[in-house]
């Protein structure tokens, strides 16, 4: 597997986690995100090419893609939300805004480098959610929005075949910036991590590992697939 890997959301936990893998594996990560101070470190810390872009605004996703150069080895799109409301305060601009920035913006970002992909025989790693199969309570924007990356990963992985794989990383919750507000009570955090039947919360490398096999030749054969890290919780029942 030939040129650089790029991950977009280079800084935020499962990000930062991939691209310190990809690095130690040899791998050429590209680093992209929207804060330049945090960006600027991680890549000095790896020798890594980055460049800072909004992934909700196509022209910088489009120069981010176009300074990553051609081929392309990969692309990890790490970047995402979580919106938790009850069903009866949900706007319209909720709905939109989580699948905007959750379905479209990794769409856009895969369209635009989709030629160098190909060049490359690249693989790309979409983050969906367990709420996107298990429903949970104030979950209607996110996890509808999570379901349409599962249903973007298969579409690509069609129109992308054969030289360009495509597969999907589906969390439960993971210690990181964006879940602070679940996480940093410990009591909360305790009670959630009781809901997994392996009963503690996820860690950003914990995802971040499973990336890094599918964007590796090891995994040359799996395209399609939506794999969830999440401590059993989408298939088994806690004991808490």
């Amino acid at each position: 597997m030939t040129g650089q890997v790029l991950v977009f959301g280079a800084t935020g936990g499962i990000g930062a986690a991939l691209a310190r893998r990809l690095s130690a594996r040899g791998a050429r990560p590209f680093l992209v995100a929207r804060g330049e101070a945090r960006l600027a470190a991680l890549a000095a810390e790896l020798g890594a090419g980055h460049a800072v872009a909004d992934v909700t605004d196509r022209a910088q996703v489009a120069a981010a893609v176009a300074a990553a150069g051609s081929p392309l080895a990969g692309l990890a799109f790490c970047v995402g939300s979580i919106v938790l409301k009850p069903l009866a305060r949900v706007t319209e601009a909720d709905l939109l805004e989580a699948f905007r920035l959750n379905a479209a913006a990794p769409a856009l970002a895969v369209q635009a480098a989709a030629g160098a992909l190909a060049a490359g025989c690249g693989s790309v790693v979409l983050f969906s959610s367990v709420a996107a199969r298990k429903g949970f309570a104030n979950h209607v924007a996110i996890g509808a929005a999570k379901a349409a990356v599962e249903g973007l990963t298969v579409s690509l992985a069609a129109d992308l075949a054969p030289k360009v794989r495509v597969n999907c990383i589906a969390p439960s919750l993971t210690r990181t910036a964006l879940a602070e507000p679940l996480t940093k009570s410990p009591q909360m955090a305790e009670a959630i991590a009781k809901q997994h039947p392996i009963p503690r919360l996820g860690e950003g490398d914990d995802s971040a590992a499973l990336a890094d096999f599918l964007l590796s030749d090891a995994a040359g054969w799996m395209t399609g697939q939506v794999i969830g890290v999440d401590g059993g919780r989408a298939a088994l029942a806690g004991r808490g």
